[in-house]
């Protein structure tokens, strides 16, 4: 038969005893070429779209070719359309739970979140008016830890105190910030 090469003759287990035997990546091509048109057509059924379909097909050779299991796959052209569509439904999946996540952010705030907005804005003031009520050590080492997210280091070095002072600071300072916070009347806990 023309066109007919000599692997074209083996059966799929002999293609990838082949491979398992010489780790020649040409048997796996071969027998993953034999399936690319399944492939394909498996990927186009599911996905809807020519480009995301071969997309697809590159992801599961690449797949194949990189995880290809150990143990021995009885029957390969059902293991591989099984990969291909759970890749699929994979694709769908993480598409469906993107689009929810857009529609979320269209949805208009409810009159609960309103409140929660204007409890955190009121919160913020207090905390700002309380951090300003605060030494300036203790005021400039917990904007630095808490608001700029600094390390001790980072506070060190930008302030020159000890590491003994910075501790002291941040923990004095917080204790402070609570007294300061709780004559306001913050508490909502």
């Amino acid at each position: 038969m023309p066109g007919q090469t000599p692997h074209s003759k083996l059966s799929d287990e002999e293609l990838l005893h082949a491979f398992r035997a010489s780790g020649d990546n040409q048997w796996l091509g071969h027998l993953l070429q034999r399936y690319t048109t399944l492939l394909l057509g498996v990927a186009l059924k599911y996905l809807k779209d020519k480009n995301q379909a071969e997309d697809a097909v590159q992801h599961i050779f690449l797949k194949v070719l990189t995880h290809l299991p150990h143990e021995d796959i009885a029957n390969f052209k059902g293991w591989l359309y099984v990969l291909m569509r759970n890749h699929c439904l994979q694709q769908l999946r993480d598409k469906m739970y993107n689009a929810d996540e857009a529609a979320l952010a269209y949805l208009p705030a409810q009159e609960a979140d309103k409140e929660e907005v204007a409890w955190h804005e009121h919160t913020l003031q207090q905390m700002n008016e309380a951090i300003a009520q605060l030494n300036e050590e203790q005021r400039k080492t917990i904007v630095l830890f808490y608001l700029k997210k600094c390390s001790y280091e980072q506070i060190i070095a930008q302030t020159g105190y000890t590491f003994m002072q910075v501790k002291s600071y941040i923990q004095n300072g917080k204790r402070n910030l609570k007294t300061i916070l709780s004559k306001t009347g913050n508490s909502r806990a």
